[in-house]
């Protein structure tokens, strides 16, 4: 039976195949094909760009700054904005930054040494410890890390995500520093590797062929049939800006694509598509049940030129769809501790990863603890967390 080899293809160091039949079946697939959801979920954040400073330089991004440019969040700065976070009912502190940005960004580089870092990653943890002492739960989108990262992060992390994009070696990745497929597809595998509830996606319209949006989709699957770590995956279209000269995708395009996306990954992942970014009204019947994490505090940095939807605006698309809409908290169901599981949840089973507990560290504690955080946690988790909140600016101190 005929099977592809992104192994090969990608000279990487483990085995990664499925049959060809699963991307054929993807290709053929169409929003008929698929159910709507019964449920739409969303996680309540507030966004910390550690920094804006990136060594990529992918030409349809607008989150980096050149070298010169970009700065770093102070310790006092992620304090201030988790805080806020947390005073508005926020569970998740959302940490972005670049790939390994002090390794090409002296300026980043000599603050984290006045600090007293010796890496972006040691600063980062300290930050993540920050977020749990304000009461926040931290979701980390560190870049590309290896299994021994994964370890240092995972105690101080509810769950964590990269983007793999796509396995196609497109124009929009082009340059000196180019992003390669086989760098995301090993950080995804050393997410598994290290049992960390994970979240990835793919990128539509920088380039990609059909075939390739199926062949990412099938690879993403058959690294969580693996590990069993891929609690969501994004299907985000690329959208205009002043440094990208990609078209937004279509409806038609955006509607077959995350059908696509529900046909072939596996029952207990979700399919995620940003309220932001793309038209979620019009995908509803196209299988996704998730909406991301919508803070009602910060901006969506990474695509600051699209507002995040106020949370009454997702309880409308709920009931556009004739669905309930549930807050979740950054780190899926499936993947807490028994103690902390609603009564009658009937998800994949949660304490076993592939080394051990999913949740380790400080996390468990956080879940734990006695104080208003633990319970907000505690009443998300169990689904009774009220949907409202006072809608604030969107805007947070401490960007120093």
């Amino acid at each position: 039976m005929s099977t592809v080899d992104l192994g090969g293809r990608f000279g990487l160091d483990f085995e990664l195949a499925f049959r060809e039949s699963r991307v054929q079946r993807a290709l053929q697939t169409t929003p008929a094909d698929v159910s709507a959801a019964p449920q739409l979920t969303f996680a309540r954040n507030v966004f910390v760009p550690l920094t804006t400073a990136c060594r990529y330089t992918c030409t349809y991004c607008t989150y980096y700054d050149p070298p010169g440019e970009a700065s770093l969040l102070s310790e006092s700065g992620v304090r201030d904005r988790c805080r806020v976070g947390a005073d508005a009912g926020c569970t998740e502190a959302l940490f972005t930054f670049g790939d390994e940005p002090d390794d090409r960004y002296t300026r980043i580089h000599d603050q984290l040494d006045e600090w007293g870092y010796d890496s972006l990653r040691a600063y980062h943890i300290r930050a993540c410890e920050i977020a749990l002492e304000e009461g926040l739960l931290p979701h980390s989108n560190p870049g590309d890390l290896d299994r021994a990262g994964f370890d240092r992060l995972k105690p101080v992390n509810a769950s964590m995500g990269v983007m793999l994009e796509t396995t196609a070696d497109v124009r929009a990745h082009s340059g000196a520093r180019q992003k390669e497929p086989a760098d995301r597809l090993r950080t995804i595998r050393a997410a598994g590797e290290a049992g960390v509830p994970f979240t990835t996606g793919i990128l539509v319209g920088i380039g990609e062929e059909w075939r390739d949006r199926a062949e990412s989709l099938a690879a993403i699957a058959r690294l969580h049939e693996q590990y069993g770590h891929v609690q969501e995956v994004i299907v985000q279209p690329v959208v205009e800006n002043e440094r990208s000269d990609f078209a937004s995708p279509d409806r038609t395009t955006m509607r077959r694509v995350t059908a696509m996306a529900r046909r072939v990954l596996p029952e207990g992942v979700s399919v995620q598509s940003p309220p932001n970014l793309a038209p979620v009204r019009e995908l509803l019947d196209c299988g996704i049940d998730d909406l991301g994490g919508v803070s009602p505090v910060t901006d969506d940095y990474i695509n600051p030129e699209y507002e995040w939807p106020a949370l009454r605006e997702l309880a409308e698309i709920a009931d556009y769809g004739g669905v309930p809409l549930h807050e979740r908290l950054p780190v899926y169901d499936r993947y807490l501790p028994d103690r902390f599981r609603r009564v009658g949840f009937d998800g994949l089973p949660a304490d076993a990863s592939p080394t051990g507990a999913w949740l380790t560290g400080q996390i468990p504690d956080a879940l734990a603890a006695p104080d208003v955080h633990g319970e907000r946690f505690r009443s998300v988790a169990r689904r009774e967390a009220p949907l409202a909140t006072p809608e604030t600016g969107a805007s947070a101190p401490g960007d120093d």
